[in-house]
């Protein structure tokens, strides 16, 4: 399984996600379900940095509300940098490919 730590950007993932679930008030399990993946998965996740397959990945990051761009750009938002809408098009552009990649490698 890859780890964060393998990969500039996604260092502190499991770390958000364990806080951002906290802060909704979900526990492990309800966040898992809701996910459907198992709470033990979650919990490698956010203890252990464990890396989320790309539809995890999007789920955890919609439901907690984290900026996904965030770990897929980290030299976009240096210092509190947030990206700017004139930014988006690129993202979006990129995502797509990414996930028709994802898509069409399966």
């Amino acid at each position: 399984m890859a780890k964060g730590t393998e990969y500039p950007g996604f260092e502190t993932l499991g770390a958000d996600i364990k806080e951002a679930r906290k802060a909704l008030g979900l526990s492990r399990r309800a966040l898992a379900e809701q996910v459907s993946i198992d709470p033990r998965y979650l919990a490698n996740i956010e203890n252990s940095g464990d890396l989320p397959s790309v539809p995890v990945l999007y789920e955890l990051a919609r439901i907690c509300k984290l900026p996904i761009e965030r770990y897929f750009h980290p030299e976009a938002e240096p210092a509190g940098e947030q990206i700017t809408p004139e930014d988006r098009p690129q993202i979006k552009a990129v995502s797509r490919t990414v996930f028709a990649d994802y898509r069409g490698s399966h």
